[in-house]
């Protein structure tokens, strides 16, 4: 059925593909409607958005589709595919001749939509329609069609979702292990066991023998195990223990559980709506002219990016390339729990969060590493070079993935002794002392955390490195050099060297995360997990050198750290009111201001010069930080357009910093 643009009513369309070899079998348009009442972006003109199913169809047969883990255990149709659908969410120009072929895809965050706020400076919504929501419209002015598509069947309810099918031993069910993993933060009588409220793995047994509940103190410790009768299952998706769950401690319960999904075809799916919309011709397309694909995730979903690359699914059914670049943001190291029997997707590995998953497992480089404990050899972008598709990569990092991801190890061997640098189609760029996530402005301390939330925005510079990726991709202009800590010039070190200042109230060194070499069972390298797994030797972990303000030494510095009026860390402590004060408050980042003055840096012993010591006014402040900013346009760090804003932030934070009761 041929597609027309039909105002902002609610439609119901049908886009059958024609094509036997096309793995979307059809995409449905529930919702159809002009953005902002047509107005027109740049040369592109006017956008619609595109709302509905996809829905695809997969032959277990195909040797492209055999390492999707227990695909060919799910219910067929009557050609032998394995049927399944996803939401998708489109904007893309009225007139595709128009768009600049590019298809921006965004990897949602646990089913979220991060990619208007990022590129665009948009409000955060999750079905943007008001010119708040839509933001400055920089991609459609430049003719981007933007992507998303659900990719977890276990994200709450109300967000981006797929519908996975369900494995079975000839209709018969399958049971396995699951393992809830938790530290509580608050007395609440019950704890989930699944993540970030997550759907969780159904309960095959209440009473089984196999459902067993431990605590320690720390993840090396030897777990504990709590006496059955002392605790219980409320429905499926939580527990109880008698007496209540201690503040600050790691519970693990691992249980018998019922009706794995079929999860890595959250993979495929992304490979085959992708690549259906760079290829197919007909009436089917709603976006003919796709020349490039870029796929864009940030943290969870730059880890499924990394491991979309690393098991082979950047080549499509016809032996094609799927994205032209990656840009994996803030993913670190790992890669996760994307493609195997009871998968949990929103599992990751942080120093003291989720503990143990299949998230951090070697190979971690994109070039060519060994294990020399195991003798194993491998490599990231592996698969992708062998079949001749690799695409462009671009790893960006703040401070917290050296912390909290294993950072590190993306760019040093695993014993943590010397660089490996990345390959020429490989960049990677470390914004120096920026948190995972960013903290509000004015600095607040959130709820749980020891210290002010780090509130440096690095949006700036993703803005700048997409036009870099796509220049490289399109044009072949090589990208800025990578940006990172080295171990060669002292930058990357183990945090007890990393020349910590001394700030009134704070631990150091910091802790980072220790990640084990995981045995997940005899049957892992069939998708099979078993629960819990044994724990080997570390791979060692560094993180960058900090100088005498307690900021990163290498990496992109922006005007906030060049010129600054405090200590920005990727790492924040746990309050002591939720225990385990010596650990990290998950991928928080932190904020220590310095003293306004001589007196009252000398009175509380802070080693770094305060306010009045650095900056002579105002004035001076601002003309400093603007000197770094021009100074990163010239370094294609930041685009023109944008080269007030982090100045603005400066601003902002100096402002906030000299009042006499900030808090």
């Amino acid at each position: 059925m041929i597609l027309r643009l039909l105002g902002t009513g609610v439609v119901l369309v049908s886009l059958l593909v024609t094509s036997a070899e096309a793995r979307v079998v059809r995409l449905r348009i529930d919702h159809r409607e002009a953005v902002l009442n047509g107005k027109s972006f740049g040369s592109a003109g006017a956008y619609e958005k595109l709302v509905g199913k996809a829905e695809f169809a997969l032959n277990p047969a195909l040797a492209i589709n055999k390492n999707i883990v227990d695909l060919d255990k799910a219910p067929r149709n009557a050609r032998g595919e394995v049927e399944f659908t996803a939401d998708f969410y489109m904007f893309k120009p009225v007139d595709a001749a128009k768009g600049n072929g590019r298809l921006f895809e965004e990897i949602g965050n646990r089913g979220t939509k991060a990619m208007l706020g990022y590129f665009q400076k948009a409000k955060p919504s999750r079905d943007p329609q008001t010119a708040e929501e839509i933001g400055d419209g920089a991609l459609m002015n430049q003719g981007y069609t933007l992507l998303w598509l659900g990719w977890q069947w276990d994200v709450p309810q109300g967000l981006m979702r797929m519908d996975m099918p369900i494995a079975t031993d000839h209709g018969k069910k399958i049971t396995g292990l699951v393992r809830g993993n938790f530290i509580p933060n608050d007395h609440s009588p019950t704890q989930p066991l699944a993540d970030r409220n997550h759907l969780a793995y159904a309960v095959d047994d209440p009473n089984s023998a196999d459902n067993v509940m431990t605590v320690r103190d720390r993840s090396a410790d030897k777990p504990q195990t709590i006496p059955r009768a002392k605790w219980h299952f409320v429905g499926d998706s939580s527990v109880a223990l008698d007496g209540g769950f201690e503040l600050g401690r790691i519970y693990d319960v691992v249980y018998r559980s019922r009706d794995p999904r079929v999860t890595g075809t959250g993979l495929a799916g992304t490979r085959d709506l992708v690549s259906f919309l760079k290829h197919d011709s007909t009436d089917a397309n709603p976006m003919h002219g796709i020349k490039y694909a870029y796929g864009w995730g940030i943290s969870q979903s730059g880890r499924y990016l990394r491991h979309f690359l690393y098991e082979g699914f950047n080549e499509d059914e016809q032996g094609g390339k799927v994205f032209d670049g990656v840009f994996d943001e803030v993913g670190g190291a790992g890669r996760g729990s994307f493609n195997h029997r009871f998968a949990q997707a929103s599992r990751d590995a942080e120093e003291f969060f989720n503990v143990f998953y299949p998230a951090d497992m070697f190979p971690f480089t994109d070039g060519v590493e060994t294990d020399p404990e195991t003798g194993k050899t491998g490599s990231l972008m592996g698969p992708a070079e062998a079949r001749h598709v690799r695409p462009k990569i671009f790893h960006v990092f703040s401070n917290s993935e050296y912390f909290n991801r294993a950072g590190s190890l993306i760019h040093t061997d695993v014993n943590g002794t010397r660089d490996i640098e990345p390959p020429a189609d490989s960049r990677i760029y470390f914004v120096s002392s920026g948190p995972h996530a960013f903290g509000p402005m004015p600095p607040v301390k959130a709820e749980g955390a020891a210290a002010l939330n780090n509130p440096v925005q690095r949006n700036p510079i993703i803005r700048a490195l997409l036009k870099d990726l796509d220049q490289w991709v399109v044009d072949g202009t090589p990208p800025p050099p990578n940006r990172i800590p080295h171990i060669a010039d002292g930058t990357l070190v183990p945090t007890e060297k990393a020349g910590w200042p001394t700030v009134p109230g704070v631990h150091f060194p910091v802790p980072y995360l220790k990640t084990y070499r995981l045995d997940f069972g005899p049957q892992w390298s069939k998708g099979i997990v078993s629960e819990p797994p044994k724990v080997g030797k570390i791979y060692v972990g560094l993180v960058p050198a900090v100088d005498q303000n307690g900021n990163s030494r290498a990496g992109i510095r922006l005007p906030v750290i060049e010129v600054p009026i405090g200590t920005y860390g990727g790492w924040n402590f746990r309050d002591p009111a939720i225990g385990s004060p010596d650990q990290l408050f998950g991928e928080m980042g932190s904020f220590h201001p310095f003293a306004r003055t001589k007196a009252e840096r000398v009175a509380s012993g802070d080693s770094r010069l305060s306010i009045e010591e650095r900056y002579a006014s105002r004035q001076d402040y601002l003309a400093k930080a603007d000197v770094v900013a021009k100074q990163m346009v010239q370094e294609r760090f930041l685009l023109p357009e944008d080269e007030q804003e982090p100045v603005q932030q400066a601003a902002a934070l100096y402002d906030w910093a000299i009042q006499p009761n900030r808090k």
